[in-house]
């Protein structure tokens, strides 16, 4: 079995992660291994020196901190680099990387393509399991499309890109689907349709409010600080945001590298996360820390959609169940009323009955994202929290899903959203954006001018790699 595992790396996701053990646990089981024959004296701190190479080389230069955590306490993207690291420690001749760009920002992503290029060039073959088409467009030599478990297209990368042979390669690359039309190279994410300019308003923001929103905020974040746990050692301090607003019918994209804070930020407003200091503000009033101590209605009006849709789901119960539950546990609907909203919510967004009463495990990703978009919905609220839930999806999905928040935003009066990405095209589609860097946040305003015209140095790296990453001109 040892001999297999250092022939065959495979860099999966999360769920490689014993949860019950820390990082430094996981990984010097590995290393062990591999200094048996030095003195006894020496191996501990061959194994040590072992494992910090190979978080480095994973991407993760701060492993003396990540070692002391569990792997919930790290960002999708750490736990993705950590499985990468298992990997290199393997030292295997093959690594066979499932989706490990997924949840990364540009800055991440564009150092694990080097990573890679340099594990290949130390003669390690790299096969690459990616709906990332930059990635890929950077990195693959040899290029394999396939469809409903059949390979439909395969050659040099170059020619795949370039002169694409079949339909569906076709539709991958440009973005779009078969009902949007002639085939044409996608400039860009889609466009929020009837989203108003935000320097077009005919209302006036009140005193002190960001251009392009008006009346009062419906969640504010002032003063927090978020800390992590690390056992014995005490608390690290892992966020702080001075002053955040989210205004009715508007969405706020929260962007940054993968363990900037992103989804701890999102935690704490959805009673996630309690160890922090500061307020968590609902129309003025301050959220209790803990969902524990949220009334029903608080819960409701603050509603949170996880990354891994899989793994918010009982896999032994229907879907439609479990989206029903929403509404009779927190609007007291009955059940045969909660379940007639299930499927009519389900159905508008792309479910129809019939995959609604399958179990989590027969739908696929983005089937499953629209569910847990349902199950949110059905407790009708006032701000939703999406915490990178197309980061895992294809092209075509993706765009599917983003279309779908978009109309949401645009179509429920005075819904919010909260949109938690790596993506800046993603984050495009938000009416205002707010970047975090290494726990700290660094800058904030509306979109168009995020992204166009960065104020932060951190932003403005973020910016010009994205471009570097889809000319596939990656250095």
């Amino acid at each position: 079995v040892e001999g297999r595992r250092r022939m065959l790396g495979d860099v999966a996701d999360a769920a490689a992660l014993n949860p019950a053990r820390r990082v430094s646990a996981l990984l010097t089981d590995i290393a062990r291994a591999q200094v048996r024959r030095l003195p006894v004296r020496q191996r501990r701190a061959a194994a040590r020196d072992r494992v910090l190479r190979a978080l480095a080389e994973a991407q993760l230069p701060d492993g003396e901190t990540l070692l002391r955590r569990y792997p919930h306490q790290l960002s999708g993207g750490q736990q993705q680099r950590v499985v990468l690291a298992q990997a290199l420690l393997l030292g295997a001749r093959v690594v066979v990387a499932d989706e490990p760009t997924t949840g990364q920002d540009a800055l991440t992503k564009s150092r694990i393509v080097e990573r890679f290029r340099a594990v290949a060039a130390r003669g390690i073959a790299v096969v690459l399991l990616s709906h990332d088409l930059d990635v890929v467009r950077a990195l693959a030599d040899e290029v394999v499309v396939l469809r409903a478990g059949r390979v439909v297209e395969s050659g040099p990368a170059r020619r795949v890109r370039t002169s694409p042979r079949h339909a569906w390669t076709r539709e991958l690359l440009h973005g779009r689907t078969e009902s949007t039309g002639p085939e044409e190279p996608a400039t860009g994410p889609p466009v929020p349709r009837g989203r108003e300019p935000l320097d077009d308003r005919t209302e006036s923001p009140p005193p002190g409010a960001p251009a392009g929103d008006a009346g009062q905020p419906v969640l504010r974040v002032r003063g927090l600080t978020a800390r992590h746990r690390d056992g014995a050692r005490g608390a690290t301090v892992v966020l702080r945001v001075p002053e955040l607003d989210l205004y009715p019918g508007r969405s706020l994209a929260v962007v940054g590298r993968s363990g900037s804070g992103k989804t701890t930020l999102a935690r704490c407003v959805a009673g996630l996360h309690r160890d922090h200091d500061g307020e968590v503000l609902l129309d003025g009033t301050p959220l209790p820390r803990s969902l524990r101590d949220r009334s029903p209605t608080q819960l409701a009006t603050v509603q949170y959609v996880f990354q891994d849709a899989h793994a918010a789901f009982d896999e032994h119960r229907p879907v439609v169940r479990q989206v029903a539950r929403t509404a009779v546990r927190l609007r007291g609907t009955d059940e045969d009323t909660a379940t007639r909203e299930a499927l009519t919510t389900l159905a508008g967004l792309g479910l129809p009955e019939e995959l609604a009463h399958r179990h989590p495990g027969r739908l696929s990703g983005g089937e499953l994202q629209r569910a847990a978009l349902a199950r949110a919905l059905l407790a009708r609220p006032r701000v939703l929290v999406c915490d990178e839930i197309t980061s895992g999806l294809d092209t075509l999905t993706r765009r599917g899903i983003l279309d779908v928040l978009t109309a949401l935003v645009r179509d429920r009066d005075q819904l919010s959203l909260v949109l938690i990405t790596h993506d800046l095209d993603t984050a495009a589609l938000a009416h205002r954006i707010a970047v975090l860097d290494a726990g700290e946040l660094v800058e904030q305003g509306p979109a168009e001018v995020v992204l166009t015209t960065p104020a932060h140095p951190f932003t403005a790296s973020l910016v010009r790699t994205t471009t570097r990453l889809t000319a596939g001109t990656v250095t």
